[in-house]
């Protein structure tokens, strides 16, 4: 829901309300009392992000591994008999 921006012709208040686009503007001061609100244009807020977790779970880069981890990881070890002693 968009935020929009009023204020009074008469007193001068200025407050922001969260409306619905289909909401009716609003015509009654709440500080004064008088019909002569007026809606403010503004250029907005632009888009937000609020929560948490969005870059954490979705853009951070993993840490590296080091080669010599990655190696000893993919391949198991592997002993090896000592050749025979020919005569």
């Amino acid at each position: 829901m968009p935020t929009y921006e009023y204020e009074c012709n008469k007193c001068g208040y200025s407050f922001d309300v969260l409306q619905s686009i289909k909401d009716a503007s609003l015509k009654k001061c709440p500080k004064c009392g008088k019909d002569s609100l007026k809606k403010i244009i503004s250029g907005g807020a632009g888009l937000i992000f609020k929560g948490s977790g969005f870059y954490l779970t979705d853009y951070k880069n993993k840490p590296s591994k080091t080669k010599d981890t990655a190696k000893t990881k993919d391949k198991p070890e592997t002993k090896t008999k000592p050749a025979a002693k020919k005569e």
